[in-house]
């Protein structure tokens, strides 16, 4: 099983989707939210706070975390995924992505389905997103 966080960072009640560049491993060219691998030992909170100082800029200071979702499980071709989900709100609109994208957008949570997205984003937004 391959375990990565998913982090719905927000602003102003726009969520943050990021554009998956051409030398990322899995899912060129779609989008997504903050993501990353687990590792061993480590905690998923934890690695989506790492994840979002390295893909976005912002620092942990700048971050609050508002909701930790159910884990998702699911398989994509040959390969089962375990998704570990959690909402961030942010003050700071501009951030500055890294390597792994080309682009980002603040969207609407309906403007979700325009997008051509990594499997399970929208159930993952709608889960962390229902009370709001």
């Amino acid at each position: 099983m391959t375990e990565v966080v998913t982090a719905v960072v927000i602003h102003n009640k726009k969520i943050l989707l990021l554009k998956r560049g051409s030398k990322v491993r899995t899912y060129k060219g779609k989008w997504a939210c903050v993501s990353g691998y687990l590792e061993k030992n480590e905690k998923p909170v934890e690695r989506a706070i790492k994840e979002i100082k390295e893909e976005t800029g912002l620092q942990e200071n700048e971050i609050v975390l508002l909701k930790i979702g159910k884990p998702i499980e699911f398989y994509d071709k040959d390969i089962k995924w375990k998704v570990h989900p959690f909402l961030f709100k942010t003050k700071r609109k501009s951030v500055k992505i890294d390597w792994e994208h080309t682009e980002y957008k603040w969207i609407n949570k309906e403007e979700i389905e325009k997008f051509d997205t990594v499997p399970k984003l929208k159930e993952v937004i709608n889960e962390l997103l229902a009370d709001s």
